[in-house]
């Protein structure tokens, strides 16, 4: 009896995961064009050989960057400065952390007498 973890499985495990795709932003408005066309979401995902929760996903943002989405949905736009902007405040706070430490290394070091 196999009692590995599923979602661990290792290569040699008969059941392995698809390695992770990525899609261009006009792959994707394609895909959300022809759901739009056809309105079978799940027939398109078939087709394309995406997961349905991807392609769900997409039209939904489609809808959003479009302005048919709830009030208060980030755009893609809106997203990437989010994104943009979470990296730069992470970047100033390790910054702002070392000078704290340099600053409290050197006060340390010229309150010390010389000898």
């Amino acid at each position: 009896m196999d009692t590995r973890d599923p979602v661990r499985m290792t290569e040699e495990s008969p059941v392995s995961r698809r390695p992770r795709r990525t899609f261009t932003p006009e792959q994707k408005a394609e895909a959300v064009r022809l759901v739009h066309e056809t309105g079978n979401l799940s027939q398109v995902a078939r087709d394309l050989d995406l997961g349905r929760s991807s392609l769900v996903e997409w039209v939904r943002q489609a809808e959003i960057d479009a302005g048919d989405g709830p009030a208060g949905a980030l755009t893609t736009e809106e997203r990437k400065e989010l994104a943009r902007l979470k990296r730069e405040n992470r970047t100033l706070r390790m910054e702002r952390d070392f000078l704290k430490k340099a600053a409290a290394f050197f006060a340390k070091e010229t309150d010390q007498p010389s000898s």
